[in-house]
């Protein structure tokens, strides 16, 4: 089994732009799901969904902040499990930003996926997908926004 996500997208905004919608929680919760996150080394917080029982989630993800390198680099910790403190996903998603021409270059990694994990993978590879397109679309309307002032 393949045991990491990757993948990369292109942005037509600057990396200060992007890395807003990866560390601000309102900004976060327009794409991903509501959340208590602050950028600060250590910090535990969490991203919360609807239960999804076929995936064996409580839809409350445990994270903490691993590292924190303003408009380049955030990595945190991403557990879930049933509920009751048992986790049965253990993962760690890295996102890294690199400038790409006057935009940005958006790449994740996300580690530490087991053969137990298997159908969760699949689910979060296409839910990276369906999210990123989220974050792409509301960049490119505040973009847009912004050029009609």
């Amino acid at each position: 089994m393949q045991k990491e996500i990757k993948n990369e997208w292109i942005y037509e905004q600057a990396p200060e732009e992007v890395w807003k919608y990866l560390t601000q929680a309102e900004l976060i919760a327009l794409w991903l799901m509501p959340n208590d996150f602050k950028p600060i080394p250590g910090y535990e917080f969490q991203f919360r969904a609807k239960p999804i029982p076929s995936l064996d989630l409580d839809g409350i993800f445990h994270c903490k902040v691993l590292e924190i390198v303003p408009c380049l680099k955030l990595t945190y910790s991403w557990k879930g499990g049933p509920g009751d403190g048992l986790f049965t996903l253990d993962t760690v998603v890295e996102w890294t930003l690199k400038k790409h021409g006057k935009g940005t270059k958006l790449f994740i990694k996300q580690t530490g996926f087991k053969e137990v994990n298997l159908a969760i993978f699949q689910a979060m590879t296409n839910g990276w997908q369906t999210n990123i397109q989220k974050m792409i679309h509301l960049l490119n309307a505040t973009n847009n926004d912004a050029t009609k002032d």
